[in-house]
C-alpha cells in the first residue's frame, strides 16, 4: 500500500477493533520495529498485559510531536475552482431570465471533465422534460450562451467544433478562413500529419498550410482540463536521504507512518477477566490487534532496509545526478535485504523517496542495464539525460536527428538503436527533428525582422525554472545575429 491507503487502512482497523490505537503525531523506533520481527518471542511479549513493553516498544521517545499550531501543507494548496463552478459564476453574472438560467445550468452540468457536450440536445430536452420545437430552440440559444463563455471552446460536442470555436475568437482574419477549412473539411488528414497530402487535397501552398496547421496545433482540444480537479496533490515521502558526516543516510519520515499500538488499559482488563478464553469475538480482536502491530512494524523495517540497500548502490545518482544513475534489478537489492524479488516489488511501488534533488518513487532506481563497449552498462535514465543534453548543444540551423543522435551515442560506446532514441527523446516531451527545426527558422526569421527595424537583435528573457532553455539560448544568439 501506499501511505495513505495505508493510514487509512489502519484507521478502518481501528475503528473496528477496540484493541488498536493509532497515534498520527507519533514516531517509529526502526530498531524496535527490527526486532519486533525478527524474533517472534519479542512481538508476542510486546502486547500482552503488561502496558510497558507494549509502550516502550512502539513509542520513540526521540521523536517530536506535532501539535495543532503546525501549518498543514495540504492547507497551503491553492484552491483550484472546478470547470462547473466557474462556469456557473460567469452565468451569474448574466441577465438571463429564471428558464434561461435553468436551461444553461442543466448544460454546464451535463458536461464532461474536458469540457464537451456528449449527450445531443434531444436527449437533454427529454431528460428535463421538455418537447416541441421552441424547447429545442431554447437550449441551442443557451448552448451558444453556453459556448460564448470562458474557456474558449467549451461546450463543444466534437473536437471539430471545439477547434472552431477557438479559431473563430483568436485566429487572425487571413488565417481564418483556411484553419477553418482544415477543421470543418479535412479533420482526418490533419490526424495523420501529411502536411504535403493536405496541401495537396485543398490546393494551397505548403508554407500557408504549415502556418496553418501550427496555429491549429496551439489550441487546446480539451478546454476543460485546466478546471479539471487532478491539482498535484503534496507527495509524503516515506524515506528521506541525506548526506550526514560525508555519508549518505537513509531515515523514515514519522509522518507517513502513523503509529500503531496496542490500545493497554483494554488489553489488561480483557485479560484480567475470568472469562476472557470464553469471550471469543474480544479474543478475535486481540489477535487481529497483535497481527496487525507485528506486519505493521515489519512493514517499516523491509521498507527501511530496502531504501537503505537503493541508497547505498546509487550514491553517485545523490551526488552527480542521473548521468551516474547504474543500473539495478530486484534481485540484487532482494539478496541484500534477504526477501524475495516479489516482496521488494512490492515495497517500492508506490512508495517515494525525498533526497536533495527532489522526489522520486522507488521503482524510478531500477533499471535494466545498456551495454557500453568497454564492458559496463549505463541505466535508462543517464541515456536519457544524455540525449537531453546532446539536443540542447545541438546547432540551432541544423538539429540532430533521432538517427544521428543514435550515431553520436554509438560514438561514444553506446550501444542503442534509434527506435531506443526516440522512445527515449518521446519520454522526454522532446519534439522531432523537424518540428524543432522549423521552430529555429521561424525563430531566425523573427529576430531578422526586429533586427531590420530596430537595428539590434532583442535580449531572449531566460526563466530560472526552464534549466534547458537557458542552456539553448546562448547558443541561439550567435547564430541570430
Amino acid at each position: 500500500m501506499s501511505s495513505l491507503d495505508y493510514a487509512q487502512a489502519l484507521q478502518e482497523i481501528a475503528y473496528s477493533n477496540p484493541f488498536v490505537e493509532i497515534d498520527e503525531a507519533g514516531a517509529w523506533d526502526s530498531g524496535a520495529a527490527e526486532n519486533a520481527h525478527q524474533t517472534g518471542e519479542v512481538w508476542e511479549a510486546a502486547w500482552c498485559s503488561t502496558a510497558d513493553r507494549g509502550e516502550s516498544f512502539m513509542r520513540n521517545s526521540r521523536g517530536s510531536r506535532s501539535t495543532d499550531m503546525e501549518p498543514d501543507a495540504l492547507q497551503q494548496l491553492p484552491s483550484v475552482a472546478s470547470l462547473r463552478a466557474h462556469l456557473h459564476h460567469q452565468l451569474g453574472v448574466l441577465r438571463l431570465t429564471s428558464r434561461e438560467q435553468l436551461l444553461a445550468h442543466a448544460l454546464v452540468e451535463s458536461l464532461d471533465d474536458d469540457g464537451y457536450l456528449r449527450c445531443s440536445l434531444d436527449e437533454l430536452a427529454a431528460m428535463l422534460g421538455e418537447t416541441g420545437d421552441s424547447a429545442r430552440h431554447e437550449l441551442r440559444t443557451a448552448l451558444c450562451r453556453l459556448q460564448a463563455l470562458d474557456p474558449c471552446g467549451v461546450a463543444a460536442r466534437d473536437v471539430g467544433e471545439c477547434l472552431r470555436l477557438q479559431l473563430m475568437a483568436t485566429a487572425q482574419s487571413w488565417q481564418r478562413d483556411l484553419s477553418l477549412r482544415i477543421v470543418e473539411e479535412h479533420m482526418h488528414v490533419l490526424a495523420t500529419r501529411d502536411i504535403r497530402k493536405l496541401a495537396k487535397v485543398m490546393n494551397t501552398a505548403l508554407a500557408e498550410v504549415q502556418t496553418a496547421v501550427d496555429g491549429i496545433r496551439a489550441l487546446d482540444a480539451r478546454p476543460g482540463s485546466r478546471y479539471a480537479s487532478n491539482c498535484a496533490l503534496a507527495i509524503r515521502p516515506d524515506v528521506t536521504v541525506r548526506k550526514l558526516s560525508g555519508t549518505w543516510t537513509a531515515t523514515l519520515n514519522a509522518s507517513a507512518m502513523p503509529q500503531v499500538r496496542l490500545h493497554k488499559t483494554y488489553a489488561a482488563l480483557f485479560e484480567n477477566q475470568s472469562s476472557a478464553r470464553q469471550n471469543t469475538a474480544l479474543k478475535g480482536c486481540l489477535d487481529e490487534a497483535r497481527w496487525t502491530l507485528h506486519h505493521a512494524a515489519q512493514r517499516v523495517s523491509t521498507i527501511l532496509k530496502v531504501s537503505e540497500a537503493i541508497v547505498a548502490r546509487q550514491k553517485r545518482f545523490l551526488e552527480w545526478g542521473p548521468l551516474a544513475m547504474k543500473p539495478l534489478g530486484l534481485q540484487e537489492i532482494a539478496d541484500a535485504v534477504g526477501v524475495h524479488p516479489s516482496t521488494v516489488s512490492r515495497t517500492v511501488h508506490n512508495k517515494y523517496m525525498s533526497t536533495p534533488t527532489g522526489v522520486y518513487e522507488l521503482q524510478y532506481f531500477f533499471s535494466r542495464g545498456l551495454d557500453h563497449v568497454t564492458g559496463g552498462a549505463s541505466a535508462p535514465v543517464a541515456l536519457q539525460q544524455l540525449i537531453r543534453d546532446l539536443i540542447a548543444a545541438e546547432p540551432q540551423s541544423q538539429p540532430l536527428s533521432d538517427a544521428a543522435l543514435a550515431r553520436e551515442l554509438a560514438r561514444q560506446g553506446f550501444r542503442i538503436a534509434r527506435r531506443t532514441v526516440t522512445k527515449y527523446r518521446q519520454s522526454q516531451r522532446i519534439d522531432p527533428v523537424e518540428l524543432r527545426r522549423r521552430t529555429s527558422a521561424n525563430t531566425s526569421q523573427s529576430l531578422a525582422g526586429f533586427t531590420r527595424c530596430s537595428g539590434k537583435p532583442p535580449a531572449p528573457s531566460v526563466t530560472p525554472s526552464d534549466p534547458s532553455r537557458a542552456r539553448r539560448l546562448p547558443l541561439l544568439r550567435p547564430a541570430a545575429c
